[in-house]
């Protein structure tokens, strides 16, 4: 993938806002990104925050769509269809923060037992997918923060996954990673 500048996720970001502001009053003028960079197809990854906390996080980890559908398609889930939390309100869309991630190809992990996949990881930098038959989860290297520790990690991605807390140690999960660019309202 192409990298992205901050010039460029700075037009992403006001078109995310744009595209959310339009679900609530349909006569917001939407200016679609004229960036031939944002027609390439792109896994994308939408994040909102109030006040710091998550309040909504959706996105394709597969290049299923264009990275400008993307960001459109995942703002609206994000806000309306995490299901964790309600669909977002008006009063919080004015202080809900947007972030976006665009991810590089999600690339097969090899290692050959736990103690080396967790020295394999690479805290901060590493988005992780586990899978295991149909059951998968995914963080965004975003979730380090949170989880510094590897272990808690792979641990809270089991779970997220619907798995026990100590299925990353076992032999028939499959460990994807990838990268992510990131920018944020917030940061600006």
């Amino acid at each position: 993938m192409t990298a992205i500048t901050r010039e460029q996720g700075k037009v992403l970001l006001k078109y995310a806002r744009e595209v959310l502001a339009n679900q609530f009053d349909k006569g917001i003028q939407v200016s679609l990104p004229d960036d031939a960079l944002f027609d390439e197809p792109g896994g994308v990854f939408v994040t909102l925050k109030l006040a710091g906390n998550l309040r909504g996080c959706i996105g394709n980890i597969e290049p299923v769509r264009s990275i400008k559908e993307g960001v459109a398609a995942n703002v609206v889930s994000a806000a309306f269809h995490d299901t964790r939390f309600a669909p977002l309100s008006q009063e919080e869309f004015e202080l809900v923060d947007i972030s976006i991630s665009i991810l590089t190809e999600p690339e097969p992990l090899v290692y050959s037992d736990a103690e080396d996949l967790c020295g394999r990881l690479q805290k901060g930098v590493d988005g992780v997918i586990l899978r295991c038959g149909h059951r998968s989860s995914t963080f965004l290297p975003q979730v380090w923060e949170q989880l510094p520790d590897v272990e808690l990690f792979l641990s809270h991605l089991s779970l997220k996954a619907g798995m026990s807390k100590d299925a990353w140690k076992n032999e028939d999960i499959d460990i994807l990673t990838y990268q992510v660019q990131s920018f944020a309202e917030d940061e600006e």
